[in-house]
């Protein structure tokens, strides 16, 4: 399956949702337990968004008339981190950076602002009196700290190419009973949040769930498309377990952490082409400045969506899991190493910041020339 699928895989039928699930370990390669498993991990999503999004929803919209949560054991002044509302609070920050991290999903496609075709019963019955994400994020007025999680000292994590000039108030929420892609993505990383407190959530996470519900809500077989989102939630949880250190910072300097994955592009690169290495050593262009985010979002902000995901392709089928991605990396340099050796400084950190080759079979195929060489 792997060798097939690292040449790209055809969209046609659904194929590349199904490849998708396999290579992320969500299926196993057994065709005759894919329903039952299917259900019982889609139960299972639903079970959360009961306990994570409904109950405290609930709770909060009974706060006028029961009073359960305005005991003397738990109000919104309680001291004790334990306490109920201290977690909400808590989960509103978290809830608020989320929200303005995936209204700005690929502004330069309309998808994630239309409205899904499965809009999640659960919660937009009309008769729900209890509090969404939705109206938690209208309520909120903490004003969210923008986090300064970006660790690379010069790059942005959001790259030039895909920024939007307009203000965040242009997305109109849609009517009730509907809701647009992006919402569903929210609630997505607000359970991984929620389930992993240990990371949370992290600025760039929002780019990695992206293409991966892209593909899922786009399959062409209806049966699968309408259960995208919990199919979603647990493939992005496993890319997550393998991915996660890069998003920790303590582990930064760790051997499982980006700084060493950064240096191991650069130690690639001097193995294949010492020239343009020294070249870049010499004007002291550190990996930090542009492969910190390459390696991290998996080359997500780098391309354009279509082209991403099929660089994903190469990357979910590596048996060495990830291996393949600094050899991409190594192949993005390369493939520019005449406007490199030419450069100065500033143009080349132009060039490594917004990249310049879209054509991105040409990338893969380079990567793949490197790998034989090896």
């Amino acid at each position: 399956l792997s060798a097939c699928c690292s040449t790209g895989i055809p969209f046609d039928g659904g194929l590349r949702c199904l490849c998708w699930k396999i290579l992320l370990n969500y299926l196993p390669l057994e065709k005759a337990l894919w329903s039952s498993l299917l259900k019982k991990q889609r139960d299972l999503y639903s079970q959360f968004l009961k306990e994570m999004i409904i109950q405290p929803g609930i709770a909060k919209a009974n706060l006028g008339v029961s009073r359960e949560d305005v005991t003397l054991e738990d109000h919104p002044l309680n001291p004790n981190p334990d306490s109920r509302w201290n977690t909400y609070f808590k989960d509103n920050e978290v809830l608020l950076q989320i929200d303005k991290d995936v209204r700005r999903l690929y502004p330069d496609m309309a998808f994630f602002q239309r409205p899904t075709d499965y809009p999640c019963l659960l919660i937009l019955d009309p008769q729900n009196e209890f509090e969404t994400l939705r109206k938690r994020v209208e309520q909120t007025t903490l004003k969210s700290q923008t986090v300064a999680r970006n660790r690379s000292g010069v790059t942005n994590v959001s790259s030039p190419l895909k920024t939007t000039q307009n203000s965040l108030s242009e997305y109109e929420v849609l009517p009730n009973g509907c809701e647009a892609h992006w919402e569903v993505v929210e609630r997505i990383l607000f359970i991984y949040a929620k389930l992993n407190p240990g990371i949370a959530y992290v600025q760039g996470m929002n780019e990695i769930v992206g293409p991966l519900y892209y593909t899922f809500a786009t399959d062409p077989n209806s049966e699968w498309k309408e259960h995208a989102e919990a199919d979603t939630f647990f493939c992005f949880t496993n890319l997550m377990a393998e991915i996660r250190d890069n998003f920790i910072k303590s582990l930064d300097d760790s051997q499982c952490g980006i700084t060493y994955k950064m240096e191991k592009v650069y130690s690639t690169l001097k193995e294949k082409d010492v020239e343009l290495y020294l070249k870049l050593q010499e004007q002291n262009i550190k990996p930090q400045f542009f492969a910190f985010r390459w390696l991290t979002l998996l080359l997500s902000q780098e391309f354009l969506l279509p082209d991403v995901i099929r660089i994903w392709d190469s990357l979910f089928a590596d048996d060495k899991r990830f291996d393949f991605l600094l050899l991409v990396c190594c192949a993005m340099l390369t493939l520019i190493r005449d406007q490199l050796l030419e450069g100065d400084f500033t143009l080349n950190m132009r060039l490594l910041q917004d990249y310049p080759i879209s054509d991105v079979h040409l990338i893969l195929k380079k990567a793949k020339e490197l790998q034989d060489s090896k």
